[in-house]
């Protein structure tokens, strides 16, 4: 079938090219032989007169045409699923959706594993593949390869809409049984001790870098750098290390390992958490539904006294799902 010129097949062939970046894998993901989807590129190429996609060894290169492309075109196929293909109004009891999530491992821990317990009860059929930070994760959500990140707002772009979900505090923390470790720290001694840092993907920068804005910059000493947030306390055990980490973690982890929190030399500003989806997933049912989701749940960990005025604009927001929660990035603030 053919729209002003276009094959609207060969949307279908452009969304699976910009996801799998292997000709092979494109070709098979949706049904086609090798030498077929070689035609419909040949085709596309043709249409665009651009030529999308170079190799790089075995991987696709998309071209700044291709991935302007990218974000229309999946959003125009999400539209025809949600709202065309399919016909039965959502029903979260009945969803079988699996839903990709890019998160830290503290998030997963202090956030998300409630949402776990609340969608095993609402919605038993939907699953979920959590990820790690990537160097990326802008452009995974841009292709619609994620449904979600669930990340510290520095860290979101301003390409999609965003919620603000909670915030969390920065402490500093060591094992009970370090005897060098102070009520209160001064910057001397807190420079001078053995620290375990955190550092997410290859590019970023370590947790904490924001001692280097002071004048003079204060450099800490790194002893240990470990990946995730949760590596942390058992580099702390029964050494005379500290290290910077979110307060609700700590106060996990405090259940079961013998921490201390002692009081920062300057306290660091608290940092929000946020969740970001496609623009193109707006209108999509079910992840508006999700949406929802998150919003009640982070809304409950807010501070009793930080809930006013909070309930109203939550309950507005879920009245009017998707207008408010793509516009208003300060939803939840």
């Amino acid at each position: 079938m053919r729209f002003k010129g276009l094959d609207l097949n060969l949307l279908v062939v452009l969304d699976a090219l910009m996801t799998q970046r292997n000709l092979t894998a494109a070709a098979r993901s949706i049904n086609l032989s090798q030498p077929a989807m070689s035609a419909a590129l040949a085709r596309l190429r043709a249409y665009f007169r651009d030529e999308l996609f170079t190799m790089s060894g075995r991987k696709l290169v998309a071209t700044p045409r291709a991935e302007g492309l990218a974000a229309p075109v999946r959003e125009a196929l999400v539209h025809i699923q949600r709202s065309i293909i399919s016909r039965d109004a959502f029903n979260p009891a009945r969803s079988t959706r699996r839903f990709k999530i890019i998160l830290s491992d503290f998030t997963t821990i202090v956030f998300f594993r409630k949402i776990m317990d609340r969608i095993a009860r609402d919605a038993p059929d939907v699953s979920f593949e959590l990820l790690p930070l990537v160097d990326d994760p802008d452009g995974l959500l841009r292709r619609g390869e994620v449904d979600f990140l669930i990340l510290p707002e520095v860290l979101l772009s301003n390409a999609h809409p965003k919620a603000t979900l909670f915030e969390e505090t920065l402490v500093c923390v060591g094992c009970r049984s370090n005897k060098q470790l102070p009520a209160r720290l001064t910057f001397e001694r807190y420079a001078s001790m053995g620290h375990v840092a955190v550092k997410f993907g290859r590019t970023r920068k370590l947790l904490g870098d924001k001692w280097l804005l002071l004048d003079p910059p204060l450099k800490r000493r790194i002893e240990v750098v470990v990946q995730s947030f949760s590596l942390i306390p058992p580099m702390l055990l029964h050494t005379g290390r500290i290290a910077t980490m979110p307060l609700r973690l700590v106060k996990h982890f405090e259940e079961t390992m013998p921490l201390q929190i002692v009081e920062l030399p300057l306290p660091l500003p608290v940092f929000t958490e946020a969740v970001q989806w496609p623009a193109f997933h707006n209108s999509d049912p079910e992840s508006i539904w999700m949406r929802e989701v998150l919003l009640r749940e982070a809304f409950q960990m807010a501070p009793p006294h930080k809930r006013t005025g909070r309930s109203t604009r939550l309950q507005f927001a879920q009245s009017v799902s998707s207008p408010t929660l793509r516009n208003n990035p300060d939803l939840d603030a």
